[in-house]
């Protein structure tokens, strides 16, 4: 069954879904600056567009680029900015 989650005033939304292996979400972020916190380890790949990204321990933003993926460790939180919309896949160990 697929579930729909909304964050940020519906700035981000993602659908879940079971994969083969691992539960995932895929979602769309618009132009923004967002704080993830996470529950499980989650690896980000973004799908379209492109993502700048402050992890956990990091002093200076990253960029990721459509097919590009990182990884957050458990009960970490993150930055996210996208300067126009941007599609992602996540998954969930």
């Amino acid at each position: 069954m697929l579930k729909v989650n909304e964050y940020f005033d519906g700035k981000v939304k993602s659908i879940g879904l079971q994969t083969a292996t691992l539960p995932a979400t895929v979602g769309v972020i618009v132009a923004g600056e967002y704080e993830f916190g996470t529950s499980q380890k989650e690896v980000m790949t973004v799908v379209s567009g492109s993502m700048d990204a402050l992890l956990p321990g990091a002093t200076e933003w990253t960029s990721y680029a459509q097919g590009q993926a990182f990884t957050i460790e458990a009960n970490q939180k993150f930055k996210v900015r996208v300067a126009g919309d941007t599609a992602y896949f996540c998954t969930y160990e």
